[in-house]
């Protein structure tokens, strides 16, 4: 997945995102960081093709997605959102079998490979206990797990993913990362957007930071995410760490106070 020269804008003269360039390999893992406002989601919205870039383009290996039917985008690509509300007309399971949709004919039907892929996902994210409760009878956490679900479904090349870990538990924020770190191991691309710069220097190869009015950083994670890029873009002092694990040494980000309060602070 690349973008080139992305930029984007809700009004004239007042750029979210501007003049973005980004690589992810078969293999990657990117994450994108930035304050509420910087423009995440919309980035990951232009991404996808739901907003037309106001400028630049995106392109699924080598080719533009502005020229691919969307048959062939969405069982290359998949999105999922930030989990709100989901349809009481649907069951978890019939949710996550809702994912193999782009991969079958126009009145075709799910066959036996499409529910063994749908049972498949939902006991790698531990959700199969759900499969005949409706959507709109589970928490929003669960929902989340289950939208994950169906993306996975539909196996794509590249998986992107807005604020995957939100409303889940430490347990189920594990589930998440691992399943990542696991789809990347195995040659699967994978975008998201979090609010945690520690799961980003844990998990994610390269980073990209955004800045409110359109700036950015993009890099090898370690290169993005230091404490002077986390004080320019969210005004916060941070220290980042290395912490001894039963499991080996681990990158932390622990914030410590609001840039500019009163006492003072250094620059880098």
């Amino acid at each position: 997945m690349t973008v080139r020269n992305g930029s984007f804008s809700y009004r004239r003269g007042e750029p979210i995102l501007q003049n973005i360039d980004l690589t992810v390999e078969p293999g990657q893992i990117l994450a994108i960081l930035g304050p509420n406002g910087a423009g995440k989601t919309t980035l990951l919205r232009c991404i996808t093709g739901m907003l037309r870039w106001t400028g630049g383009d995106s392109l699924l290996g080598g080719e533009s997605i502005r020229s691919m039917p969307p048959r062939k985008l969405w069982s290359r690509m998949a999105y999922v959102p930030q989990a709100r509300t989901a349809s009481g007309a649907y069951t978890a399971f019939e949710t996550v079998l809702l994912g193999r949709s782009s991969r079958l004919g126009p009145f075709a039907s799910p066959g036996r490979e499409d529910l063994r892929k749908a049972e498949e996902v939902m006991e790698l994210l531990g959700i199969s206990a759900l499969a005949d409760k409706k959507c709109s009878g589970i928490s929003g956490g669960e929902l989340q797990m289950v939208l994950i679900a169906r993306a996975l479904a539909a196996e794509p090349q590249v998986l992107i993913l807005d604020e995957p870990e939100s409303n889940l538990d430490f347990k189920n924020q594990l589930v998440v990362l691992d399943t990542m770190s696991r789809l990347a191991s195995e040659g699967m691309a994978c975008i998201f957007n979090t609010h945690y710069p520690t799961h980003a220097l844990q998990r994610s190869d390269k980073a990209l930071l955004l800045s409110k009015g359109g700036d950015y950083k993009f890099g090898n994670t370690a290169q993005v995410v230091t404490e002077a890029s986390i004080r320019r873009s969210f005004g916060v002092e941070a220290v980042i760490g290395t912490l001894p694990t039963p499991l080996g040494e681990v990158q932390s980000v622990i914030p410590l106070r609001i840039a500019n309060q009163e006492g003072g602070h250094h620059e880098a």
